[in-house]
């Protein structure tokens, strides 16, 4: 292929990448809007997203507002929280449609496989962060905070930490899809993941030390998981890449005969 053929393909790339992106923003907006003008809920759902921190601190302690428009702002960024987990399917979707015309046929059929056990993973990330580990982590909290002063936790601030642990909870619990993609593509081998376990661990604890708050509850509820989500993605993969090599074994052996004849 010449420098002009090249220039094309690259250029319908990017043309294609900007289409999809396109949808992805078309989608995340359309449910924004909705959300939040036609079914207005921020609010609500941000009572919600407080329960764990207003039942830790001391009865009758009201969250405030430093700034003049958080009461507006606060439940925006709560509805485009909202949106974007909602959106996230078809986002991945999209993702997976740039990719996937470099793939073989048999690679294309883990599409919804992927984005389906994708979704369920960062939803579940949140959901562990939110019922399991903000509850144990406020009480902790509270328990050190001294007698003698009045807490009174800004909203915005809040929401600013429950959405930057929600992101590393939901990243992190990507781990068994990352693990079985890159021995999906040939990148590593499964047996190579299982000599680097003991490096994992410790990656694992350093990861739960710089996302997490500095509390040891915090960091063990979230290390803890990514080495059983390791060991999930580890069994997944060997099966993904037994099924890939017996398929490649197949079509081997056929071409062979084939030519044989």
């Amino acid at each position: 292929m010449n420098d002009t053929g090249l220039q094309e393909t690259f250029i319908s790339h990017l043309v294609e990448l900007r289409d999809r992106l396109l949808k992805c923003v078309w989608a995340f907006a359309i449910v924004f809007v909705l959300l939040f003008f036609v079914w207005p809920k921020g609010g609500a759902i941000y009572d919600f997203l407080a329960t764990p921190l207003t039942t830790a601190l001391p009865e009758g302690t009201k969250m405030i507002a430093t700034s003049v428009i958080s009461p507006f702002l606060v439940p925006m960024k709560v509805t485009a929280m909202v949106a974007f987990m909602i959106t996230l399917p078809w986002t991945l979707f999209q993702a997976w449609g740039f990719v996937a015309p470099g793939l073989y046929s048999h690679e294309k059929k883990l599409a919804l496989p992927l984005i389906v056990s994708s979704t369920f993973l960062f939803l579940t990330g949140i959901a562990f962060c939110y019922y399991l580990v903000f509850g144990r982590f406020f009480a902790f909290i509270n328990a050190w905070a001294p007698k003698s002063i009045t807490p009174a936790p800004d909203i915005e601030a809040y929401l600013n930490f429950v959405l930057t642990m929600f992101i590393a909870f939901g990243v992190t619990f990507e781990v068994p899809v990352v693990v079985v993609v890159l021995c999906m593509f040939g990148i590593v081998t499964p047996e190579k993941l299982r000599e680097w376990r003991g490096y994992f661990v410790v990656i694992a604890f350093v990861v739960a030390a710089v996302v997490t708050p500095p509390d040891v509850v915090s960091q063990i509820a979230l290390a803890v998981p990514m080495c059983i989500l390791y060991e999930v993605g580890l069994f997944f993969a060997k099966f993904v890449t037994t099924r890939k090599f017996g398929r490649e074994e197949e079509e081997g052996g056929a071409s062979g005969d084939s030519a044989h004849s």
